[in-house]
């Protein structure tokens, strides 16, 4: 029984490995013909702080990061997500957590740790994960929904900033 737990554990993390390579899983811009409109999306953001509904943003860039607590490499790109958003917050972009697989404790605790300056959506049951079409098991996992509201780019792999400012600047300057 202790080594099929293990064997689970193994499996989970690495499930969420970062050696994953940066194309991997889908990962990609999608060309402006190519995009379809991202699925509608909300929910009450964790420890109490409002609410975030996707519609509501439309005319902006949105940067949507799935994570979960027992995800290393989730830790690790929180700090690049900061950089990013710290980079062209001036410029309208909003970026928006949605926890997934995960407990509420874990989570909440996983948010006291890394302090991020955006909200968080629980969502224990996956759901927004599968409505974007993120199979629970490719977290980290990172869309950008352009102006329009469409999806614009999936990272599928832990993110940095060299890697994802330049897709949030590049649908910056798309006109809407």
């Amino acid at each position: 029984m202790r080594r099929a737990l293990v064997l689970l554990l193994v499996l989970a993390l690495a499930a969420c490995s970062s050696s994953t390579p940066k194309n991997a899983l889908g990962s990609r811009k999608i060309a402006v013909t190519e995009r379809v409109a991202a699925p509608a999306m909300g929910g009450d953001l964790m420890n109490g702080g409002g609410r975030f509904e996707l519609a509501q943003h439309k005319g902006q860039v949105v940067v949507v990061n799935f994570w979960a607590s027992y995800c290393p490499p989730c830790r690790t790109e929180a700090p690049e997500l900061e950089k990013v958003l710290a980079a062209t917050k001036a410029d309208g972009v909003t970026f928006i957590g949605v926890n997934i697989r995960d407990q509420k404790s874990p989570a909440e605790n996983y948010l006291a740790d890394i302090k991020p300056t955006y909200g968080s959506i629980f969502d224990p049951s996956g759901s927004l994960a599968l409505n974007f079409d993120v199979p629970p098991n490719s977290i980290p996992a990172t869309l950008v929904i352009d102006k329009a509201g469409r999806i614009a780019a999936v990272l599928r792999s832990a993110v940095d900033q060299k890697l994802l400012e330049p897709i949030v600047r590049d649908l910056l300057a798309e006109q809407a």
